[in-house]
């Protein structure tokens, strides 16, 4: 009876293993994806899903959406907010794909941001220019949101500031924008040529604009003509003696293809509000620290175009366990698939040092992307929500847990591979009974670290409506509310903390003994 001499069994078993290494590494690849293809489609379902009404990052944005979610919910229709979307090239593109149907926005930003036009649209130049772009502007709530330039009153005293006209002759003041003033044609670029101004500027949140004036930090900001920020703080506006700033008008702006019963019902709020009438309203907000659905609701009440007496808002606790359970959704979702990649790719290349560093490599190229640039990337492949959150997270996860597991595995003592192919062993026996056992504590050092960074980094989420712990902060911030920051922050943190100890008590339980000993030294 002839016998395989062990190197001629180890030599033929390692192609098969390879190409079952290889097998599985892509399959696993297609489950991550088909993971985030299932969270993409609980998103981007238009048909069973209910009326999603967004909003911008800013309190007169997220109180309009608030009426016409409201209105919208006394007329029957069910309604999901998904606030704090981070900008208008967010909100716009989240309306085309579907990812929302409709939300509060201004015909200069429509004419400018959108459309780039050279000057101002009227409604027909608006209708038709929207139409091929699948958007449909409703009649406008009937108050004028322009743009501003707005000083404290010391400064405005101290150099005599009445009009904007006044700042050319002062190239000492600091300027600080937000960061979309910064970059629009009707912002600071137009505002600049217009006026010459000879100052530079620098790009600042815009509710944190505000508590920069008054500290001091700087001396000019933009502003909405009408901001409760304006009462809050008593600022003075300055005039715009050259006619720069376009009119804003504002209207929803919904899909095209919307029902035309939610069309009718949000156009009940056609004319209801003047500019005095928002400009109170916001301050409600700011300065009373009323909620959104509360100054929404009494607003409504007022106008006859609600009924019930009390916004039906959830309490505190509701809104906290809503806001974690999300959380912990997108971060586990986006773990556990790089756990399935990131492991199989390291167990695929390690033996192979140009692969291994290819892939550490590209995991690490990721890593460098700014967290908020990445979920702006995602926008376009994804949409906005959860889906594009899920993926950048789990791009994020893949370099400590496939950097880990390949340094483990190419780091056992060449002594131990040498006595385990002695002994005959297969490299997938290798694998699973010598190799994989040694190197999980640092498996588990790295999906912990990915763990920890990935609840942290999900508080960006919120600016695509991802939501979770994140979209309390968003809010906090356009506020300057630091209790609503710390409802997202604090839990945030203790997540974080959770996670650590959850990963230390797991790799007491996983791993051998001597092992841990080893690993903590």
């Amino acid at each position: 009876m002839s016998t395989t001499p062990p190197s001629r069994a180890r030599t033929s078993a390692a192609p098969r293993t390879r190409r079952r290494g290889r097998r599985a590494a892509g399959s696993a690849f297609r489950i991550a994806l088909l993971i985030a293809g299932l969270c993409g489609s609980w998103t981007a379902n238009t048909q069973t899903r209910p009326i999603v009404i967004g909003s911008k990052m800013f309190t007169e944005s997220y109180l309009l959406a608030e009426m016409m979610a409201q209105v919208l919910e006394e007329r029957g229709f069910e309604v999901r907010r998904l606030s704090g979307l981070g900008g208008t090239l967010v909100a716009f593109q989240a309306l085309q794909s579907g990812e929302i149907d409709a939300y509060p926005e201004y015909t200069g930003t429509l004419a400018q941001a959108i459309l780039e036009a050279e000057g101002e649209l009227d409604e027909a130049e608006l209708d038709a220019r929207l139409a091929p772009l699948g958007a449909e502007l409703l009649p406008r709530l009937g108050f004028n949101n322009t743009y501003a330039i707005a000083v404290t009153g010391e400064t405005a005293s101290r150099f005599g500031l009445q009009r904007i006209s006044d700042l050319v002759s002062l190239p000492q003041l600091r300027f600080g924008f937000s960061h979309e003033f910064r970059d629009r044609a009707d912002g600071w670029p137009g505002l600049q040529q217009r006026y010459g101004l000879p100052q530079t500027q620098s790009g600042i949140g815009h509710g944190l604009a505000y508590l920069a004036l008054l500290e001091g930090d700087i001396d000019v900001t933009d502003a909405y003509s009408t901001d409760g920020d304006l009462l809050r703080y008593d600022l003075r506006v300055l005039e715009d003696d050259l006619g720069f700033f376009p009119t804003y008008h504002a209207a929803p702006l919904v899909r095209n293809d919307l029902d035309a019963g939610v069309k009718a019902a949000l156009s009940a709020l056609t004319g209801r509000l003047d500019d005095e009438t928002m400009r109170a309203l916001n301050a409600e907000v700011v300065v009373e620290e009323r909620t959104f659905a509360q100054v929404a609701r009494s607003y409504l009440l007022a106008q006859g175009l609600v009924t019930a007496t009390e916004a039906r808002t959830p309490t505190l606790w509701d809104t906290l366990a809503r806001n974690t359970l999300t959380h912990l959704k997108l971060t586990a979702i986006a773990v556990l698939a790089a756990c399935v990649v990131g492991v199989g790719l390291a167990l695929l290349v390690y033996r192979s040092p140009a692969l291994s560093a290819g892939v550490l490599y590209i995991a690490g190229l990721l890593q460098t992307i700014p967290s908020i640039a990445l979920l702006a990337l995602m926008i376009p492949l994804a949409g906005v929500g959860q889906a594009p959150a899920i993926i950048a997270l789990f791009l994020y996860s893949l370099l400590p847990i496939a950097r880990n597991t390949i340094t483990a595995l190419i780091t056992i003592d060449p002594l131990l591979q040498r006595v385990t192919r002695a002994l005959g062993l297969t490299e997938l026996e290798q694998l699973r009974h010598v190799y994989v056992p040694l190197a999980l504590p640092h498996m588990l050092a790295g999906v912990r670290i990915a763990a920890v960074v990935s609840i942290g980094t999900a508080t960006l989420a919120a600016f695509i409506g991802a939501g979770g712990l994140g979209e309390p902060i968003v809010t906090g911030l356009a506020l300057n509310d630091t209790g609503l920051i710390l409802q997202g922050a604090i839990p945030a943190a203790l997540l974080a903390l959770g996670a650590e100890l959850f990963f230390e008590v797991l790799e007491r339980r996983l791993v051998p003994r001597h092992l841990v000993s080893q690993h903590g030294a």
